[in-house]
């Protein structure tokens, strides 16, 4: 049975000593945020994650959403409960707006939760989680009215929510798809269509459930142009708010998925369902892409929580089986062998593993701290330069995140040599869970797309050239520190240039020949983050210097060192890829596949 504890002692460094959130105490929420408040919300995270949540994860698995004959399902044993606890312990609205019933805390420690709840359950995380999303939309284009209605009540838990956009033929093309909404006459609408993927769709674990549907009004505009957003309750409201007669949607099946099991990912039918335009007509994209935006951070954050959960369980097993002796003689001479941690090949997979861990949580609560800056700022150059970041980062964040999520799931899973292919002992349900995180709320390719088309040629490059100028800033202000610290930045600078190399060539290559961008995009995603990572490794090795002796900073540098002598130099195998172009990669007909 896999075990897993919350990385708390981590979060606190990161969020102390390496980005000083002490620093941030001027925007709303963060002078609550003190030191020992944060160690004790990340504590209660800690034991409600590790004690309620992970117990349940391969429940889940196993035992999968029940859909019965009415329609309705019922989720896995013991997510019932362990929903009423998440959300009785104020876990849903940590940082949402205390003018709807929130705690207004950092979008930061909301992050934090999310890795912790989603290594500890992912299928069950996404149920809390959709609803964030949603509420997240609400709060932006919904009217007083919606969000008096609806927020209060998905923050206490009692309602929770889900995002509809895809259909049986429309998935990254939403300009396609078909369902259809009707006027009413009384300023609602008659919602008819199908969708598909629904995550969390439909359960028995709250009093009315809130989708947010894509659909397009009657006489609208073709293609995206024309797509509006609306909301529609599982049970229609009574005047005074309270839940009434239920509504035309219902759950027309459950998909029969390769992992996360436990959560109730929907087909859903709507038949004249009864709906309500949030945001502008039209505008519907525009206000999905709130939600969107939200749950592809959080989609990256699932990428490390799998990879860490994953790596926690491989290091135990590595400790305690026996197989063979070390190479360079004898470790456990009292045994009949030696655990298979002293075999480099073992701690080839466990510390690439652990140094995009460390590295990529770090990235996570980065530009978790430019998302609070960006939203809760009221210095109009501060937010400019936040939600560039947050806007640059979004793609590279849940592209790389969970690409390499993914494969770290399958390493820890090779430590365990036969035994990481039998369930009991809970890798091969890491890798199935990790697996979806690349293909939902945008599939990495698309990311790719999205990073090179749109991101970098954004207000004339602005956000790309701020990222530049930071980086090459600290390794300026750096360049004569502590000797240890050189490594990190030989391999720091040489990552940058390559990312600037790459980036010229697209700009002086993919004008003329498109297919040259995308035939290197996805190169150019991990190109990012990796450079992206290896900037944060040198910002925790700078701390870590200072405090050499510590066991606890002695091993931050140890792994550092590893990603800047083993991953770090992957930067040139992308750099080279993408200046090779799209010709060898266009050249075969179709008819030759």
């Amino acid at each position: 049975m896999p075990s897993y504890k919350a990385p708390v002692e981590d979060v606190l460094f990161l969020l102390n000593d390496v980005f000083e959130m002490s620093r941030y105490a001027n925007l709303p929420g963060f002078a609550d945020a003190t030191p020992d408040v944060v160690e004790a919300i990340l504590g209660e995270a800690a034991k409600l994650c590790e004690n309620t949540l992970a117990p349940l994860n391969r429940v889940g698995d196993l035992e999968g959403c029940t859909r019965h004959a009415d329609g309705s399902v019922t989720p896995p044993k013991g997510f019932k409960a362990a929903f009423d606890a998440y959300a009785q312990g104020g876990w849903i609205g940590l940082s949402a707006e205390p003018a709807y019933g929130g705690q207004g805390l950092p979008y930061t420690l909301g992050a934090v939760m999310n890795e912790f709840s989603s290594a500890a359950n992912m299928a069950f995380s996404m149920y809390p989680g959709l609803t964030m999303g949603a509420m997240a939309a609400i709060q932006v284009h919904g009217s007083d009215e919606q969000k008096q209605t609806y927020l209060p009540k998905m923050i206490e838990g009692r309602w929770t929510g889900t995002m509809n956009l895809t259909e049986p033929h429309c998935g990254t093309d939403l300009g396609l798809l078909k369902t259809k909404a009707v006027p009413n006459g009384d300023g609602s609408y008659a919602i008819s269509g199908q969708k598909i993927f629904i995550s969390a769709g439909e359960h028995d674990m709250s009093e009315n459930i809130v989708h947010l549907v894509l659909a397009r009004i009657e006489g609208a505009p073709a293609g995206v142009k024309g797509i509006s957003l609306f909301i529609v309750p599982k049970f229609n409201l009574n005047a005074d708010g309270s839940v009434g007669a239920r509504n035309g949607v219902t759950c027309g099946s459950i998909e029969h998925k390769m992992g996360i099991h436990g959560n109730s990912t929907c087909v859903m039918n709507y038949d004249g369902a009864t709906g309500f335009l949030i945001g502008e007509m039209n505008g519907g994209l525009k206000a999905m892409f709130v939600m969107m935006n939200e749950a592809r951070l959080g989609v990256a954050i699932q990428g490390l929580a799998q990879s860490e959960v994953a790596y926690q369980n491989a290091v135990a097993y590595a400790k305690d089986r026996l197989q063979g002796r070390a190479l360079s003689g004898v470790k456990a001479s009292d045994k009949p062998a030696d655990p298979i941690i002293v075999h480099p090949d073992v701690r080839r997979n466990l510390l690439t593993i652990r140094a995009f861990n460390e590295a990529a949580r770090a990235l996570v609560l980065w530009v978790a701290l430019q998302s609070d800056v960006a939203h809760r700022s009221g210095d109009e150059k501060a937010i400019q330069v936040a939600d560039d970041l947050l806007g640059l980062m979004t793609p590279v964040l849940k592209g790389v995140l969970t690409d390499v999520g993914f494969d770290n799931t399958v390493r820890a899973q090779q430590v365990f040599g036969g035994h990481g292919y039998i369930g009991e002992w809970g890798m091969e349900q890491f890798v199935r869970d990790a697996r979806i995180a690349m293909i939902y709320e945008g599939a990495n390719g698309i990311q790719a797309l999205d990073l090179v088309g749109r991101k970098l040629p954004a207000n004339g490059g602005r956000a790309v050239m701020a990222f530049f100028n930071e980086v090459g800033a600290f390794l300026k202000e750096n360049s004569g520190g502590d000797a240890g610290l050189a490594p990190f930045l030989g391999s720091l600078k040489q990552g940058l240039e390559h990312l600037q190399k790459a980036t010229m060539w697209f700009m002086q290559n993919a004008m003329a020949k498109p297919d040259n961008a995308g035939a290197g995009s996805h190169d150019y995603m991990h190109l990012f983050g990796n450079v992206a990572m290896n900037y944060m490794w040198a910002r925790i090795a700078k701390v870590a210097l200072t405090r050499k002796g510590d066991p606890a900073m002695d091993a931050k540098l140890a792994v550092g060192r590893f990603y800047v002598e083993r991953i770090a130099p992957e930067t040139v195998a992308h750099l080279s890829r993408i200046t090779a172009g799209a010709d060898a990669l266009m050249a075969l007909p179709a008819e030759a596949f």
